[in-house]
């Protein structure tokens, strides 16, 4: 008879295309995941896979089956989820996704606003990049979880801007900073950018390569490193500049490079940060509160936004103004 531990099942392994990596994913023993496709494809009187090598391809019957099966498990957690509504929160796993950068400076303190109101729960925050957490989304891994709208691909998924950070051109050379940076300037700038594994989808990067489309150019990097926090070092240390959200100029530059400042970009450049879930989805009330304390948090740090549900903020590109490393912080 056909279960959704079935479905479970035969999803992962059509995944990951091995029936060993379903099985070490799931935590169950290899030779169990096989008897539960070996039982699907008995139930279904087809064959859902052929083995080639030492992985496994799915066959025509399924791919037909693949948008069944992740509906079916899809509204079994959302009934899942309706069913944790009539109790309260008392106990067990919040899981959050939130991509590095707003973790840096939001973080701590939105562990922190859940503890208080729920001393009993257990906290998890995902993800490192947007399109890394936005993965887990769409997977069903997570609920719900704050990305840099840029990455986002909205097909299936619900997108509430909340905020937007203003992008800046950092350094720790004065005469870097005597204007606001434009295009031509930067691409002739010799710069330290993180993210390097996600550069193609990096949010920062996205929005500086759509700067420099009318030059032509692209930013080049002279170093490459993965946390922003090596970045804003580098930048201290006089070897590169950078460009990194407003926010992480105020939680890092102080303690990491105080010699450093930044200017605005020209035309100013900024990071829209958005609250996601899939569309339509029965949210748990783990995943409602990180909604409310994650935004209020973000909102205290970056400007705040008119909530649009379900579509993008748009990249504005505001007109330049004269900026300095003593210039107000975004609110």
């Amino acid at each position: 008879m056909l279960s959704l531990h079935q479905l479970r099942c035969f999803l992962v392994t059509y995944e990951l295309g091995s029936l060993t990596a379903a099985a070490e994913q799931l935590g169950y023993a290899q030779p169990s995941i096989s008897e539960q496709i070996r039982r699907l494809e008995q139930s279904l009187g087809v064959d859902l896979f052929t083995r080639v090598g030492r992985g496994v391809v799915p066959t025509d019957a399924a791919e037909s089956l693949r948008p069944h099966a992740e509906r079916a498990v899809e509204a079994a957690e959302d009934a899942r989820r309706a069913m944790q509504n009539v109790t309260a929160l008392e106990t067990g796993t919040i899981r959050f996704g939130m991509f590095g950068t707003a973790r840096l400076y939001a973080g701590a303190a939105l562990i922190a606003d859940v503890l208080a109101r729920h001393p009993g729960v257990r906290v998890e925050l995902v993800g490192q990049n947007s399109s890394e957490v936005q993965e887990d989304l769409l997977r069903g891994r997570i609920e719900a979880a704050m990305l840099a709208v840029p990455q986002v691909q909205s097909e299936g998924l619900e997108v509430i801007p909340v905020a937007r950070d203003e992008l800046v051109y950092v350094s720790a050379d004065p005469e870097h900073l005597t204007a606001p940076v434009t295009a031509a300037r930067l691409a002739r700038a010799s710069l330290v950018m993180s993210e390097t594994t996600w550069r193609a989808v990096d949010s920062t990067r996205v929005i500086l390569r759509r700067m420099l489309h009318e030059t032509g150019l692209n930013p080049s990097t002279r170093i490459e490193v993965e946390d922003v926090e090596t970045v804003v070092e580098l930048v201290g240390m006089g070897l590169a500049d950078s460009v990194v959200p407003r926010g992480v100029v105020d939680a890092l530059l102080p303690r990491l490079a105080p010699k450093a400042g930044f200017v605005s970009l020209s035309p100013r450049q900024w990071d829209t940060i958005a609250i996601v879930h899939r569309a339509g989805a029965t949210l748990s009330p783990g995943a409602r509160l990180m909604i409310e304390l994650a935004s209020k948090r973000i909102q205290a740090i970056a400007e705040p936004l008119p909530r649009s549900r379900g579509r993008r903020e748009p990249q504005g590109a505001g007109q330049s103004t004269s900026a300095s490393g003593t210039s107000p912080s975004i609110r």
